[in-house]
Order: C-alpha cells, then structure tokens, then sequence
C-alpha cells in the first residue's frame, strides 16, 4: 500500500512539474514548436481549461493556473489521506 502511495505522490508531482513547463511556454511562443511541449500541452490544457472557465483573466494576468496549482495539491493530499487511513 506504502507503493501504491508513493506511486500516486509522484504522479501528482510529475503533473505539477508538466502544468509549471506548460504555463513557462506560454511566455514563449516559439515554444511550441517543440514536441514535448505540444504533448504537455495536450495533456495539460484540458485541466488548465476548468479553471480559466471559472476564473477570467484579468488584463493580461491569468489567474487560473495558481487555483489549478492549488486544486491539484487540495486533491493529492485527499487522495493520499484516504489511501492511508487503509494502511
């Protein structure tokens, strides 16, 4: 079960780490050019699409990405806390 943890704890971080990448491309445009960066992105702009939904940008801040932050940090630890209590 230990594993299981583990597994899930760095699944959560590798997406963080993908959504942080993404949201340093989008500063830069001729990023997408790149292959990894396409793949993030198709992987991350679904979820990143919730939150801009919710959250309008305001001017050229896009506050949406520190809620997404926030919301998959909020739902990591549920995970693992639940995953625990079966330990």
């Amino acid at each position: 079960m230990i594993n299981l943890i583990l597994f899930i704890h760095v699944l959560f971080k590798v997406y963080t780490a993908m959504l942080f990448i993404r949201i340093l491309a989008s500063w830069i445009p001729e990023a997408n050019e790149y292959r990894i960066i396409r793949f993030i992105a198709f992987y991350t702009e679904p979820y990143l699409n919730i939150f801009r939904k919710i959250i309008p940008p305001l001017g050229m801040f896009d506050l949406s990405p520190i809620v997404a932050f926030l919301s998959l940090s909020f739902l990591e630890s549920i995970i693992i806390n639940l995953l625990g209590r079966f330990i």
